[in-house]
Order: C-alpha cells, then structure tokens, then sequence
C-alpha cells in the first residue's frame, strides 16, 4: 500500500475526543476512495500517520464500537 502526500489532507477529530484535545486520534477520509485511510496522533499533528486499507479501518472501528477491545 502506497502513502498518500497528506501535505494537504482534511483532518477529522474523533468524536469520542474529551474537550482539552486528549486522547484521540484524528482521520482524513478524502484517501478512502483510493482504499487508504491515513491516522494521526492529535495531539502530534505533525507526528507520522498510520495508514489502514479502508477494510482493515472499518473492522477496526467496528470492534471498538462493539467493545471487542475492553478491558475484562
């Protein structure tokens, strides 16, 4: 999988973000058609961003939204 330039990307914050910026990660979804989704760190915007393949990226989501990653 290729890296996109996000020289130029739309960031999006993560709605589950608290309000003083802390743990959350950020996502631009202007990649997806291309079948890439580039993340970053909020709080290091200029930090590296990982890049998911968008199959890869939903069923990411989809196990944190159905608690698959929760503490026992």
């Amino acid at each position: 999988m290729k890296t996109p330039d996000l020289s130029r990307a739309t960031w999006r914050k993560s709605s589950y973000s608290n309000g003083d910026g802390g743990n959350c990660i950020e996502w631009t979804p202007q990649f997806a058609a291309t079948g890439v989704v580039p993340v970053r760190d909020s709080k290091d915007p200029s930090g590296p961003a990982l890049t998911f393949t968008t199959t890869g990226w939903t069923t990411f989501v989809n196990a944190v939204a159905t608690g698959e990653f929760d503490a026992a």
